[in-house]
This record gives C-alpha cells, structure tokens and sequence, in this order.
C-alpha cells in the first residue's frame, strides 16, 4: 500500500499550496485512495476518499474543503451533491462526464485508469467535471490525452515503468505533462512527490 506525501503549488507562479498525505491501495472492486490535505504551514483545510471500479470508473467521491463538502459517483454520467458548511443548503448536480477532477493527484491517476491508453493509442478526449478550490465549485473542462512513452527504470525493488501523459486543456490548447508509476504520480503541474514509503502498485 503506497503511503506518502505530496507537496502541492500553484502551477503559475508556483506559491506553496500545502501537501497532501496520502495512502492507496487496489481492492476487490477497483482502487482507493486517501488523503488529507494540510496549509503550508501544517494546519488541517480537506481530505479525498475517492474509489474507482476495476474499469477506471469513479463508484465513489468524497471531498472536504474549508468546509465544504462533495459526495459524488458515477450516475448517468457523474452525480454530485455539494453541501456548504453551515450544512443548510445542499445543491445536486448532473453532468454527461467521464470522470471527475481536482487538485488532488488521486483524478490523475484514476483518469489514466479510465482511459488505457498505450503509446500506439490516439489522442483521446474526455469530458471531466472539476471541483475547483478553495470551495469545492463544480466546473466541466474537456481534456484530450495521450500516452507518449512508458519507460523501465531500474530500481532496488525491480523495475518501475514511468508513463509520460500529454494532457490538453481543450478550452484554452494549453498542454502540460503528467508522470505516472503505477498509482502514484511522480510529477505533474502543481504537485510533487516528496516522499514515498513503498513502491506504487501496477494497476
């Protein structure tokens, strides 16, 4: 079970964001992941629970931000119920999605999950909705991705296949690249990983 710790920033100007601790493990129906998110300096402001199905499908999505609260899944496309924090007013929402997406570097991993892509695969658009920080505000962003290479590295444990992601923003035709081993991401815009106790697991 990968546990450790992502340091995230702003992917402009990089400004420190906080860090994120996390643990992930695959289970019987898919692969979970938890994390709770701190301020730059160490002050508690939100967590992830999120599990996806043995195909890449988000079953389950629970976000917590200043407050703010999202429980969310897969249903007729993605459903989500947004609470604010005095927990009076609940909205629902429906999109025709794929998947959800945040800062949180568990959506990476669980979109590249989704979508299977090898290095002979096309680029491929999905349809995401965002929670965007600091309170949790949905937002549909479409994405196109493409796997452009996977590579072994040697290590103490084995070799660990990294695969390089080009990620586009359809909106605005800005790119960034993503890396993945397994189910942790070793660098992407606005996170890095700063500490890792076990290897990640293939999934």
């Amino acid at each position: 079970m990968p546990r450790g710790r992502y340091s995230l920033y702003d992917p402009h100007d990089h400004t420190p964001l906080g860090e994120e601790h996390f643990n992930c493990a695959p289970g019987p129906s898919g692969w979970r992941y938890l994390s709770r998110t701190t301020t730059p300096s160490g002050d508690p402001v939100g967590s992830v629970d999120l599990a996806i199905d043995e195909l890449g499908r988000p079953i389950r999505l629970e976000l917590h931000a200043s407050d703010w609260q999202v429980r969310a899944a897969a249903v007729d496309g993605v459903t989500w119920v947004r609470t604010d924090p005095t927990g009076a007013h609940a909205t629902e929402g429906n999109v025709r999605a794929h998947a959800f997406t945040g800062t949180s570097p568990a959506f990476l991993v669980a979109i590249s999950r989704l979508l299977r892509l090898t290095p002979a695969s096309p680029e491929t658009r999905v349809r995401l909705v965002a929670f965007t920080d600091p309170v949790l505000a949905p937002l549909t962003v479409d994405q196109s991705w493409a796997l452009l290479k996977s590579e072994a590295h040697a290590t103490d444990n084995g070799p660990l296949v990294v695969d390089e992601y080009q990620v586009s923003a359809l909106d605005t035709g800005e790119r960034h690249t993503v890396h993945l081993a397994g189910d942790v991401v070793l660098a992407a815009p606005g996170i890095e990983l700063e500490d890792l106790e076990t290897p990640p697991n293939v999934l």
